[in-house]
């Protein structure tokens, strides 16, 4: 049976867990809160570790780590302290939301010294565990190709839901354009509906019409999915505050379409309004909000919040 280490087990992390669990994909889990790796070694018979060097030690060759940290310091800190304790043949996988120029950086460094490297773009947010993760993947074949196993588990299916796109950095480099899309269509829809109801003539019923446009019409998606579920119960999301934070990805899309000169004025207009949402009171913040709370799990600032 495959065995793997799971640094991280937070929102994504855990369920990632439960995931490769139901693959039958033995995990070997570490987080600095020792409640929650008690809490999934009972729920699902991951192997529980006092440290990162005791989850390490529980692996046998080729040994892989999996990364579901927040990007940046600490992603960079943990695997420079990885180095010390793996060895030729070993891989680190990174499933954060890293920049692509570190995942090149950190590949480069890394493969120097004989050690594996997969950057993984990671889309499927809380409700990856009974859907299945989309994983965008960047590494050399032969990484791929040992990976394939716990890639499986982690998709939708086999065969489907997951893609070796390509060298070291060109995964996360994915990912970061798949969020740039994103940030797009929910403001397309953020601003669609908001004119819906500024139309108080008509007084329309939004749960009404974001549920039938879910059914055949072209603007069909998970999203509007998950928009029509949360307009069911308030349409006037009151206790939402207008106020919507990017995660990055969205900034570097934008820097990248500067650097190489592509015009994305559609993606780099739906991070302005992000930024722009912070001075304002519109419903239409009140809605991207409220999306990114339903795919996500991101946490939403409520009104009167400080």
């Amino acid at each position: 049976m495959m065995r793997m280490a799971m640094i991280g087990l937070g929102k994504m992390g855990g369920n990632m867990v439960r995931r490769l669990r139901r693959g039958n994909i033995e995990v070997v889990g570490f987080d600095r809160s020792g409640e929650v790796v008690s809490q999934l070694t009972k729920e699902v018979g991951m192997l529980g570790a006092s440290s990162v060097e005791d989850a390490v030690s529980k692996l046998s060759s080729p040994r892989i780590v999996w990364l579901m940290l927040p990007s940046g310091e600490p992603t960079e800190q943990q695997i420079h302290a990885l180095i010390p304790i793996l060895g030729k043949g070993d891989v680190i996988v990174d499933g954060g939301n890293s920049n692509y120029h570190d995942s090149q950086r950190r590949g480069a460094f890394l493969a120097a010294k004989g050690i594996g490297f997969m950057d993984s773009g990671t889309s499927g947010g809380i409700w990856g565990l009974e859907n299945g993760y989309c994983l965008m993947v960047g590494s050399t074949d032969e990484v791929a190709k040992t990976m394939t196993p716990i890639l499986q588990a982690l998709a939708p299916a086999a065969d489907r839901g997951w893609a070796h796109v390509g060298p070291v950095g060109s995964g996360h480099f994915t990912k970061m354009i798949h969020n740039g899309i994103e940030y797009g269509m929910m403001q397309a829809f953020a601003e669609g509906l908001d004119l819906l109801r500024g139309k108080k003539e008509f007084n329309l019923d939004l749960a009404q019409i974001t549920e039938l446009w879910r059914h055949s019409s072209v603007v069909r998606s998970w999203l509007l999915d998950l928009t029509a579920e949360a307009l069911k119960s308030d349409q006037e999301l009151t206790n939402i505050a207008p106020f919507v934070p990017d995660s990055g990805e969205g900034r570097w899309t934008v820097v990248e379409s500067i650097d190489q000169g592509v015009a994305a004025p559609v993606l780099t207009l739906a991070l302005q309004m992000r930024f722009n949402s912070q001075n304002q009171t519109g419903y239409g913040y009140r809605l991207l909000s409220t999306m990114r709370n339903a795919f996500g799990g991101h946490a939403v600032k409520h009104a009167g919040d400080k």
